[in-house]
């Protein structure tokens, strides 16, 4: 699994339960509140589908503490942890804030890319262009030791991401976060100051011959017209890997526009949301002839299996890799009476032959780790690929 510091770990209430990932939270707030362009995302009370009892219990709860004088997004978050939604969250205005700009694709950070390795250590995979990492000569294959003292070896990728952000309220730009890092049998340490940072969500290369790799890392706003756009600049008739390892999810809008680039219309899933049925078609005129696989591991969540689950189910692609980690949820955005924003679960959704992907994820057609990327490649040659 891989991350980069774009995204947090679980979050956690003041009582220490995990409940959400900054992009995983949401499978998005669009799909529940039925605006796929993402503008009621500004605008949490909007709800046009009825609230669950999790949903009225929450608000109600803030509702109670604030006409006595406490605090409602404590309240608000005991309530949460009481109804054991594992995915629900309460954030500050602030942090919601921050939540905004991470799906507009910014955030803080240092602009580290990391991976954990199957022997635990932690190793540095990539480091964004004009990042404060980039700019202390930290490179790909680094291995990171250790984050403000706090040995890293053997946490999940998670925590590690979480360490080198910070706390949203106690890590603003500018603050500092000391690095252990190790090149070779060289050890040395690093003092960053995080910076405000854009995301670079789709990256697209092409591999020996004509085999283009399209990478999406997150589906922040735009990348689905990314998508698009590298699928029609592929050398024609050559095969595509559509590289979602470690994509933690985002807007589902975003996923729907990528899976219409790859299918002529059609369904792409149904979900419930505060009990009403729905369904996300892909745009038709996607280009349904070239060869397609998937590459997928247990760091591809939410928005990214929506995706993996339309193509895999509708015959489009071959997914490689290991199982997904199993984050079908919607949550939908409460404005709570101190400005304070819930998240809370309001349905699942359903791939197009109707699985469930929520704690099941989904099982790749071919098994593959370490090794998959070059195993995607044989799929397309036998896919007949003809780079």
């Amino acid at each position: 699994m891989s991350g980069r510091d774009l995204f947090r770990q679980p979050r956690r209430t003041r009582h220490g339960a995990a409940l959400t990932l900054v992009f995983a939270s949401v499978l998005v707030t669009g799909a529940a509140t039925g605006s796929f362009d993402g503008s009621d995302r500004k605008n949490p009370s909007a709800k046009p589908v009825a609230q669950t009892r999790h949903d009225e219990d929450v608000t109600a709860a803030a509702a109670r503490a604030m006409a006595d004088g406490k605090s409602p997004m404590e309240a608000a978050e005991r309530a949460v942890s009481r109804n054991g939604d594992r995915w629900g969250a309460v954030y500050s205005q602030d942090e919601y804030q921050e939540f905004e700009e991470a799906l507009d694709g910014r955030y803080t950070g240092v602009g580290l890319s990391a991976r954990r390795e199957r022997n635990g250590r932690i190793e540095v995979t990539g480091v964004q262009s004009g990042s404060p990492a980039s700019a202390a000569g930290i490179r790909a294959g680094d291995r990171l030791r250790s984050v403000d003292g706090e040995d890293v070896d053997g946490r999940p990728i998670t925590e590690v991401v979480s360490l080198l952000r910070g706390d949203a309220e106690d890590a603003p730009v500018g603050t500092r976060v000391h690095l252990g890092l190790q090149r070779g049998t060289h050890a040395w340490s690093e003092v960053l100051r995080r910076a405000r940072l854009s995301t670079d969500p789709v990256t697209v290369h092409r591999l020996t011959g004509r085999v283009t790799v399209i990478r999406v890392a997150a589906f922040t706003k735009g990348s689905g017209a990314r998508v698009r756009d590298a699928v029609a600049t592929a050398p024609r008739g050559a095969g595509i890997i559509l590289d979602l390892r470690g994509n933690s999810g985002g807007l589902v809008v975003e996923a729907v526009t990528s899976a219409s680039a790859f299918l002529d219309g059609g369904l792409v899933a149904t979900y419930d949301a505060g009990g009403e049925q729905r369904a996300l078609h892909s745009a038709p005129g996607g280009d349904t002839i070239r060869p397609l696989v998937a590459l997928v591991d247990g760091g591809t969540m939410s928005a990214a299996e929506l995706l993996t689950g339309a193509l895999q189910d509708r015959g489009r692609a071959v997914v490689v890799g290991t199982r997904t980690f199993g984050k079908g949820s919607i949550q939908m955005p409460n404005r709570l009476p101190d400005g304070s924003v819930a998240e809370l679960t309001v349905g699942h959704y359903r791939t197009p032959s109707g699985h469930s992907v929520d704690g099941r994820g989904i099982t790749p057609d071919l098994d593959a780790d370490g090794d998959a990327l070059e195993r995607a490649e044989r799929v397309l040659r036998g896919l007949g690929d003809d780079s």
